[in-house]
């Protein structure tokens, strides 16, 4: 079986990665953030958003100056109040007033955001197109047109005030004559600063790190093996990440099937399951829960998911065993199940040390390392992107301390995750104007119910990128005032945040676009020689399958 090392990419060479030039840009982002807490940056970051909070919440706080140990900054922010903490460039207002911002922009405003998630989803499909396509660098140029047609609108037409939502809510208003390079700068800090960078180096320390596990070995490919190997998969993907999982099993799953005929449904069933479904329990699981917690939803809040996760993936993978056992294992020919059966191994792991402990790493700094929470137990909020420093430190540390062997052997490269980076750079830049619209007429939409997000916000994760359809519903649901009574999170009503969670997680699985593994591990399998599903075909394996369990799902649990 010979591994692929990235869709469009040319294959990997001997030698590992160059994981040189990688450990010196962490290296780099790490002395460039040290020099930066000398001079109290990420400090005064912290405390302009924590000032924000407590001014919201009608009352003044700020950082214990000897619990945070930042001295004279936090001395000078409880002296000043608001006025200290809330300094900003010119043609900013003070953050209090966020809730004076202008009127959205017109529904136009959202075409560049429209076209590029419409062209994510048809240039791979075009013949004449798909290989440019493949290229990071063409997906690179195409986001980035599209983002800079967006903020030339606002630096050109634009005409009223901006929330700036980082490090805490403020407003930017327009120049009084001319050019609004400021309102572009504002939505360029909200989408990056805010968004953009916390998401894609969390995806980056999950790829990465795991990409120095290895799992070799090939077991007898029974019905109840494969089913171990994709439960076992739907499990860690809430832990590891969907990208993490899928990449740590998919090829020893393949591996271990090699000797049989009938592995498409095999496969499929991965997908559905590693690659989706099961990544619900946590914001590091997929993608667009990490958005989620960004926004505030509470790190363990998705662990209250957990019936929901349990009885989706529990039928599925029930019924990937009835028909593996009682359809296409029974097909497999007598010569075939001997060859399997005398070419058995035991598994073997290797890359644990030191890739396990740094894995717990991701999964303590995302969740204690939160700036807008104090840390358990303490008076202290953590400092702005000291979590993603954090995260840049754990992979350097893979990568420094792991073996180089192994990621050669994984066929591992930078390829896949450096497409994520070039397609979501313009897809945060070009959705905002989408999301100051939902926020301000997301009522209009009239969808109220838990079901309707489900659905709604499913539907469309079907056919786009389910982290970008995700925060386009949450802000929708933020802005719908809660049921007397509903317990909110984050400002949406919980049951509504469930439905948007279950619908984004579970129906990025209806198509191979629904979410970025499910390229992966087709042009995966297809590297190995099993001939996957066409497009379509695969939707009418989600159609059948899936709908019939997310239908009863909704019903049961919304």
């Amino acid at each position: 079986m010979h591994d692929l090392p990235g869709h469009g990419e040319p294959p990997a060479t001997t030698g590992s990665p160059n994981s040189t030039r990688t450990l010196a840009g962490i290296g780099t982002v790490v002395a460039v953030y040290l020099v930066a807490a000398m001079l109290q940056l990420p400090q005064h970051g912290r405390d302009l958003l924590v000032e924000a909070q407590a001014g919201h919440a009608g009352h003044a706080s700020s950082p214990d100056p000897a619990a945070s140990g930042d001295g004279e900054e936090a001395a000078a922010t409880e002296a000043h109040g608001h006025e200290a903490t809330h300094e900003t460039a010119p043609g900013h207002q003070h953050a209090d007033d966020h809730h004076a911002a202008g009127p959205a922009p017109p529904i136009y405003t959202v075409i560049p955001f429209v076209v590029l998630l419409a062209l994510i989803a048809v240039l791979p499909l075009i013949p004449s197109l798909a290989h440019w396509w493949e290229h990071n660098s063409s997906k690179f140029l195409v986001a980035s047109i599209l983002a800079l047609i967006t903020l030339a609108y606002y630096v050109a037409v634009h005409p009223d005030s901006v929330e700036l939502h980082f490090p805490a809510h403020g407003l930017t208003e327009p120049a009084a004559g001319g050019l609004s390079f400021g309102l572009a700068g504002t939505v360029l800090v909200n989408a990056l600063c805010a968004e953009y960078i916390p998401f894609i180096l969390l995806l980056f320390s999950l790829y990465t790190i795991t990409g120095g596990v290895r799992i070799e070995g090939d077991l007898e490919a029974t019905p109840t093996t494969n089913a171990a190997f994709i439960g076992i998969g739907a499990l860690a993907a809430s832990f590891i990440g969907t990208t993490g999982a899928a990449m740590l099993l998919i090829r020893p799953l393949l591996e271990t099937n090699k000797q049989r005929r009938h592995v498409v449904h095999t496969v499929v069933f991965f997908i559905f399951l590693v690659c989706n479904c099961g990544g619900c329990l946590l914001p590091i699981g997929d993608p667009p829960l990490f958005l989620g917690y960004l926004q505030g939803v509470d790190f363990l809040w998705t662990m209250s998911l957990w019936k929901e996760w349990l009885f989706v993936n529990a039928i599925v993978l029930a019924v990937y065993w009835l028909w593996d056992s009682f359809f296409a294992y029974p097909q497999e020919s007598r010569r075939d199940r001997s060859r399997d059966e005398r070419s058995a191994r035991s598994l073997r792991v290797s890359g644990l040390w030191p890739n396990a402990p740094l894995m717990a790493g991701v999964i303590a700094a995302v969740a204690l390392l939160d700036p807008s929470k104090t840390i358990p137990g303490t008076d202290w909020h953590p400092w702005i992107y000291l979590r993603e420093v954090t995260l840049l430190a754990l992979v350097g540390f893979s990568l420094l301390l792991g073996s180089s062997e192994i990621r050669q052997r994984n066929g591992f490269t930078y390829f896949a995750i450096l497409e994520v980076a070039a397609l979501f750079v313009g897809i945060f830049i070009c959705m905002q104007p989408a999301l100051a619209i939902l926020n301000e007429r997301g009522g209009e939409l009239g969808i109220t119910s838990p079901i309707g997000f489900f659905w709604i916000t499913g539907g469309l994760s079907s056919v786009l990128d389910n982290a970008p359809t995700y925060l386009v519903f949450f802000k929708t649901a933020q802005a719908l005032p809660n049921p007397a009574g509903s317990v909110a999170i984050a400002g949406v009503e919980e049951a509504r945040l469930m439905g948007i969670s279950l619908g984004a997680v579970f129906l990025g699985a209806m198509t191979y676009i629904g979410n970025g593994p499910n390229f992966m591990v087709k042009a995966i399998a297809e590297q190995a020689g099993i001939r996957m599903p066409s497009f379509f075909g695969y939707v009418l394996y989600s159609a059948g399958i899936l709908l019939p369990v997310f239908a009863l799902t909704a019903v049961l649990f919304l």
